[in-house]
């Protein structure tokens, strides 16, 4: 094949003589020029006019995402802060049932309670990250709110039962019976009428003695009327005497809980045989022991 150039300026004409091959050649790398300028054409055009929203929509879902994993990781701390206020309750409600005096297996405040009924459904209301949060929050309240009104409850219980553990509340000997109740009776040595100031009670010599309440002790030491006797001052001007005694395993200053041993039944002192005179005194003023013990078994 002949290619003829002609040129204006010059007023010739040129031939080019070329082959089949090199025509078909020419062409291929004509052909393939084009595809690859379409190509680039089709992949530079969508992002030159596509590149704002897109860009735009992958914003808006990067901040939405993070709006949800913040509000996520909130609602974890919450219910982490709530978890730890039912355990401080389940702690405070088994401490308020020993107490109380009840039972572990009426309270089990370690295990959900037991739950039951017929179906009765109701429409389902449509629960907002915002209105979850806010009952969240609401229910982190009333737990803080049961928690300091357990606790005040708690600290009434603890110092009811202080104040038990500090009054005579138990008899200061284990078996026995009374020879001689408070108040006035013919004395045994003049044949008078006199005044008891306590109970005796008739039990054999060597009995123990002990303790009524918990106190400290402001006297031990051989008396003239009373014999070897313990006196022991529980606060609040209440105190105890324990007379007549063989022996004394106490010193003054001492502190003695209830129902510890601190002497042990005799005779000494103006006394007629083996007993334990018992007496209390408020302010000074004897009392009738036996409604103290009463009112502690009631």
């Amino acid at each position: 094949m002949n290619i003829i150039f002609v040129s204006d300026r010059l007023g010739a004409t040129r031939t080019v003589s070329m082959s089949t091959r090199q025509i078909v050649a020419v062409l291929l790398l004509m052909v393939g020029l084009i595809v690859a300028g379409a190509f680039a054409l089709s992949r530079v055009l969508p992002s030159a006019g596509g590149v704002g929203g897109l860009s735009g929509q992958t914003e808006a879902q990067s901040k939405q995402q993070m709006l949800v994993r913040s509000s996520l990781d909130t609602m974890a701390i919450k219910l982490g802060q709530m978890q730890a206020q039912v355990q401080r309750l389940d702690a405070l409600g088994g401490r308020l049932a020993k107490l109380t005096g009840m039972k572990p297996q009426e309270f089990m405040f370690d295990q959900p309670p037991a739950q039951g009924g017929p179906l009765v459904t109701a429409p389902v209301a449509e629960m907002t990250p915002e209105g979850l949060q806010q009952h969240m929050q609401h229910l982190t309240q009333v737990l803080a709110d049961r928690n300091d009104k357990l606790l005040a409850l708690e600290t009434m219980l603890m110092q009811n039962q202080l104040s038990k553990n500090l009054l005579p509340s138990i008899a200061p000997i284990k078996s026995g019976f009374f020879s001689s109740n408070f108040g006035w009776r013919i004395d045994p040595f003049t044949g008078q009428n006199a005044m008891h100031e306590g109970v005796d009670y008739m039990v054999e010599a060597g009995t123990p003695i002990l303790a009524s309440a918990g106190g400290v002790v402001a006297y031990a030491d051989k008396h003239p009327q009373y014999g070897n006797m313990v006196e022991i001052d529980h606060g609040n001007d209440i105190i105890t005497r324990y007379a007549h005694a063989s022996r004394l395993q106490v010193k003054v200053g001492q502190v003695v809980r209830r129902g510890e041993k601190i002497a042990e039944v005799g005779s000494t002192g103006r006394s007629t045989g083996a007993h334990l005179h018992f007496e209390v005194r408020y302010k000074g003023s004897a009392q009738n022991p036996v409604r103290f013990l009463r009112k502690a078994a009631g």
